[in-house]
């Protein structure tokens, strides 16, 4: 079996080899972000890409968006996947469906959590809980969403590439963005700053993670707040407490923390 062989559902033939043998076929319709018509001459087939679509924007909102991969050549790597040019230059379907917010794949890697928490293509529409649904371990994404909502908030929605430097927040347009400050900031010496979408206060907590640019990863966020507010909860047998605690101990602070969270619950609660 050549290594091609999975890709196609009907055509199997259709796309290998033809990197090196001249035209090669072209998107002929787009179906769904999992699914294309491959088209070559006279034939056509099938072409099936692994991951979940993305519809919470609905399919017409993405076919708006694919309408320029139509008549679009495919070429084929040196893995056996297919490859669209973009500004010149090879970009898989995949990665390209996924960077845009329209499809999930099976492992949530760092492209897919920027997607998803950058609420890109169909992520725009989802709730603001989902985000935190797709990502925890532990704790009801609920909460985890109310409080990102009290850390990062960014036009109303949690922002993964969020510092909070010496008590003032700044929203940056990349991770990469925010890691260059963060690199900065400690090659400065400094651990006065707060970290990524559930903003984990950095002199305190850097030993949880094991790079900055961990720190800044979504999901590596999300997991250590669930695990400073399980702690949290250990010691008070309080979840007001566990929440209040994860901003500050200091009873005043904590108690303004805490009612800020109750709304922001109540509205995810309310559908937002």
């Amino acid at each position: 079996m050549t290594k091609c062989a999975g890709a196609l559902v009907f055509l199997m033939s259709l796309a290998c080899g033809f990197a090196t043998a001249g035209e090669g076929p072209r998107i002929v319709k787009v179906i769904s972000p999992d699914v294309l018509v491959l088209g070559q001459g006279d034939r056509a087939g099938i072409t099936q890409i692994a991951g979940k679509p993305v519809y919470y924007c609905g399919l017409d909102t993405f076919k708006r968006w694919a309408d320029p991969l139509l008549h679009q050549q495919v070429y084929e790597d040196d893995h056996g996947n297919l490859d669209v040019m973009v500004d010149s230059r090879p970009v898989a379907l995949r990665s390209l469906l996924v960077d845009n917010g329209w499809l999930q794949p099976v492992e949530l890697d760092d492209e897919a959590q920027a997607a998803i928490t950058e609420r890109r293509g169909g992520w725009n529409c989802a709730s603001t809980e989902l985000p935190f649904a797709l990502l925890h371990r532990t704790v009801d994404p609920k909460v985890l969403a109310a409080i990102a909502l009290n850390e990062s908030a960014y036009d109303g929605r949690p922002w993964p590439w969020t510092l909070n430097i010496a008590g003032r927040g700044y929203f940056f347009r990349s991770r990469e963005a925010a890691y260059r400050v963060v690199e900065t900031l400690l090659s400065h010496g400094r651990c006065d700053f707060d970290v990524g979408i559930m903003q984990i206060d950095w002199c305190y907590h850097r030993q949880r993670f094991s790079s900055a640019w961990d720190a800044l990863s979504p999901a590596t966020n999300i997991h250590v707040a669930e695990d400073i507010l399980n702690e949290n909860y250990s010691k008070t047998r309080s979840i007001a407490e566990a929440i209040a605690y994860y901003h500050s101990a200091n009873p005043v602070p904590g108690r303004e923390y805490l009612s800020r969270f109750v709304q922001h619950f109540a509205q995810l609660e309310n559908g937002l």
